[in-house]
């Protein structure tokens, strides 16, 4: 078995290392407006980027970011979580959120949120079951 790391990607080369798997969850997303987003993000929203890799290779993706808000406090959510589709099932979305949750709790963060696609059937049971994560809200959203 080859060897798991993971790695805060911050130069520009290795954000668009981990494009073609964020651009499996991502689809709307060209290699440029992806590279654009992430990079104003870490300088605007403290959003953060991690890889895991597996013999060198970028696995699966998370972004999460740092945030204080009336209902949840300090809490860090998590903006994109994917795994590459031919690697699903080996733990490696279940190691990428245990990193964030570890890296919340780290840095004094008192949760971790995300919101799911309501057509992501597995992903809700994934985070329900496997992770323990509650259900507690609805995300609504207006296109303007």
């Amino acid at each position: 078995m080859s060897t798991l790391i993971i790695k805060e990607l911050q130069t520009e080369s290795e954000i668009i290392e981990a494009f073609p798997i964020m651009k499996q969850l991502r689809t709307h997303l060209d290699e440029n407006s992806y590279l654009d987003l992430v990079v104003e993000a870490q300088r605007m929203e403290r959003y953060k980027i991690f890889a895991l890799l597996e013999g060198g290779e970028v696995v699966a993706v998370i972004g999460f970011k740092p945030m204080i808000t009336l209902y949840y406090g300090r809490f860090v959510w998590v903006c994109d979580l994917v795994t590459d589709t031919n690697k699903r099932s080996n733990g490696y979305g279940e190691k990428l959120l245990s990193f964030v949750q570890d890296w919340a709790k780290e840095n004094n963060y008192e949760s971790v949120a995300l919101s799911s696609g309501i057509q992501r059937k597995d992903a809700h049971r994934f985070y329900e079951e496997k992770m323990g994560y509650d259900k507690v809200s609805y995300v609504f959203k207006k296109t303007l």
